[in-house]
């Protein structure tokens, strides 16, 4: 009886092992579920920003305002009988105003 009792020990001892350090261990799943974790918060972030671009492409596509905007945003589109002013930014500086 002694023997077969050291030997349900050793066998627990042994899966015990494996469970807490051996391969595919507790400690290499949590490590992997917050590597998942990471990667899909990731993966969301860029679905997010596929889908903004594919509206930005509709919107070029099915439209003369928004290629105009983009015109004007990016290249300085000025249409015929436009003023362009452009404001120089300085140091502003805060003015008080005093009540008497």
């Amino acid at each position: 009886m002694k023997p077969l009792l050291l030997l349900g020990c050793l066998l627990l001892g042994l899966m015990q092992y494996r469970l807490w350090w051996g391969e595919n261990s507790l400690t290499e799943y949590y490590h992997l579920d917050h590597q998942i974790a990471e990667q899909q918060q990731n993966n969301d972030e860029l679905d997010a920003r596929n889908q903004a671009l594919k509206e930005e492409i509709s919107d070029l596509r099915s439209g003369k305002e928004a290629i105009e905007e983009r015109a004007r945003n990016e290249l300085g589109l000025i249409k015929k009988g436009e003023t362009f002013y452009r404001v120089v930014g300085g140091d502003q500086r805060s003015m008080t105003v005093s009540s008497n």
